[in-house]
């Protein structure tokens, strides 16, 4: 008698505990650049555990060279990967089998920078002077058509490769502006070494509004069922900053000591209201106004159809 009431009870032991040990799915994430409060949501998201509880285990790795992100994923080499919807457009006409699932960031960070007590009050008074940039291609068409609306060109400038090193160009004053710096770092960076800065902003300045930061995979695997549970944990990471901003900041630096100073804690505050509340949602027309606007700078030679580089989960 005594073995048969063991039965059922030894059972649901065993149903229990498969239910414990059953391993997460894993996921790897590139991430665009090293950590840094650009990521928020998505260490958030690991550190309270959300992916977790999707039933993933998620690996963010940050890649020694921040071009080979979407080159990963194209190859089938990693799951997803942070990026940038322009880089997006550029590599998809390239031949590259990525397409967009997410957002992080839902703004431009992107900017034009000056010494704000300097002698350049407006755009156009870059006329003869240089400007740092550290990528060529996008940051090039998005000062033409900035200063296309001050009756500037390209002509009217001179470029200068400054590599990374934005802010301390404009600083030592090795250059007079510089492009491409994050409006979250360089203005911070800037003033924490009292040389505060003035930010032009593109999406002020003539050029379409566009998600900075995006999360791509590769176009052959949208049917992987982790991608959803994916987006719906990052949801959940991000509302949680946005509600507990305090308690996620001890979060992230709890995974990341290193960044525990005074230019993370200002790009963490500043990036907060920049990330994207609804990370699965896509913005049909402010893809297809982005795309008209890089054709017409010509970085892309046609305007494919929306649907072969970017999608909203069902």
């Amino acid at each position: 008698m005594k073995k048969l009431h063991l039965i059922p009870i030894v059972t649901a032991l065993v149903l229990a505990s498969g239910n414990i040990v059953k391993a997460a799915d894993k996921l790897t994430l590139m991430l665009d650049w090293f950590v840094n409060p650009d990521h928020a949501p998505l260490i958030v998201a690991k550190q309270k555990g959300f992916f977790k509880n999707a039933g993933l285990d998620v690996d963010l790795i940050a890649p020694a060279d921040p071009n080979s992100p979407p080159k990963m994923v194209a190859a089938g080499k990693a799951d997803l990967a942070v990026s940038y919807q322009p880089q997006l457009h550029v590599q998809v006409s390239q031949g590259l089998p990525l397409i967009r699932i997410g957002t992080l960031v839902s703004t431009p960070l992107n900017s034009l920078v000056v010494l704000k007590n300097g002698p350049i009050k407006s755009i156009a008074d870059l006329k003869g002077k240089k400007i740092g940039f550290s990528v060529g291609g996008f940051e090039d068409a998005l000062l033409s058509a900035m200063l296309q609306k001050h009756g500037l060109s390209l002509q009217d400038i001179t470029l200068v490769n400054v590599n990374f090193s934005l802010s301390p160009s404009i600083i030592t004053g090795r250059v007079d502006a510089v492009i491409g710096a994050f409006r979250n770092f360089e203005l911070n960076q800037m003033d924490i070494v009292k040389k505060p800065g003035r930010a032009f902003y593109p999406e002020e300045e003539g050029v379409p509004a566009y998600d900075e930061l995006i999360i791509i995979a590769n176009k052959s695997k949208l049917g992987d069922s982790r991608y959803r549970k994916f987006l719906e944990a990052l949801e959940k990471g991000t509302q949680f900053l946005v509600n507990h901003p305090a308690e996620s900041w001890a979060a992230f630096i709890g995974a990341h000591e290193n960044l525990n100073d005074e230019l993370n804690k200002r790009a963490w505050r500043d990036t907060i209201p920049r990330f994207a509340l609804r990370p699965a949602a896509l913005d049909r027309t402010r893809y297809d106004r982005f795309a008209r606007f890089l054709k017409k700078q010509g970085l892309i030679k046609e305007i494919r159809p929306l649907t072969e580089y970017a999608v909203e989960l069902p």
